[in-house]
């Protein structure tokens, strides 16, 4: 059986703490291997995509190697926006599959890979670029950047303009997360059950909120209606 070792990676101190980052990841990964596989170990990583030193990449490799696996990566995008970078793990010696892209192997696909990767590095220098001139033009403006004390003019101009982006980002990961319950809740939809008693199966289960809180009726509604999932309500839910 084919052995698999799995690379999470997170950007911040905050995400890796909440958990929310790397679960999703995890939820990822887990949808695209199946059941039954052989997960051999797990490495997670909190270090800026645009830091090359990666301590527990480079531990999941060497696990790699020793063992023989194949290193599981949710996204391309988790692992670097560096198309150097990328290189340098695919000669490695170690095989690596990216649950977001097809399967791909020998020349082709590492044309594909480092294209894809010369894309993402070109994108984060365009977006380095814009928020330079961005901030450049903000002061030839007179605006004051640096809102507190200690904080980087940087800093101060994505507080002041980065709220939009930061719901946006917010918005796509309860999407995401939402569809990681799509096939349950259709399948118990589809057996007629109602919010309560979806909420109570779930319960049941064990299964928990995005918060780690219990299932609710106002929880599994929003979340159908999140999925586009929404029916009318039963006699037999509106009773409870």
């Amino acid at each position: 059986m084919t052995k698999y070792v799995i690379y999470l990676r997170v950007s911040t101190n905050r995400q890796g703490k909440s958990g929310l980052g790397l679960d999703a990841q995890r939820e990822a990964v887990m949808r695209h291997l199946g059941d039954g596989v052989d997960i051999i170990a797990e490495h997670c990583e909190i270090e800026s995509g645009r830091n090359d030193g990666r301590p527990e990449l480079r531990k999941a490799l060497d696990h790699c190697r020793r063992s023989g696996a194949v290193l599981v990566i949710a996204k391309l995008d988790r692992l670097a926006r560096s198309a150097r970078f990328l290189l340098e793990l695919l000669d490695s010696g170690v095989e690596v599959r990216f649950c977001d892209l097809p399967q791909v192997s020998g020349a082709s696909g590492r044309f594909m890979l480092t294209s894809m990767a010369a894309v993402a590095e070109l994108e984060a220098g365009l977006i380095s670029e814009r928020t330079k001139a961005a901030l450049a033009a903000a002061k030839a403006r007179g605006t004051v950047l640096g809102a507190r004390p200690g904080a980087s003019p940087l800093t101060a101009y994505l507080r002041e303009h980065g709220n939009k982006a930061a719901l946006a980002g917010k918005q796509r990961a309860a999407d995401e997360r939402a569809e990681s319950w799509r096939e349950i809740v259709e399948a118990m939809v589809a057996n007629g059950l109602g919010n309560c008693a979806i909420a109570r199966k779930l319960d049941t289960r064990g299964e928990t909120t995005v918060k780690g809180g219990r299932w609710t009726a106002t929880a599994v509604r929003r979340l159908r209606q999140r999925l586009n999932l929404t029916e009318p309500v039963t006699l037999v839910e509106q009773a409870a």
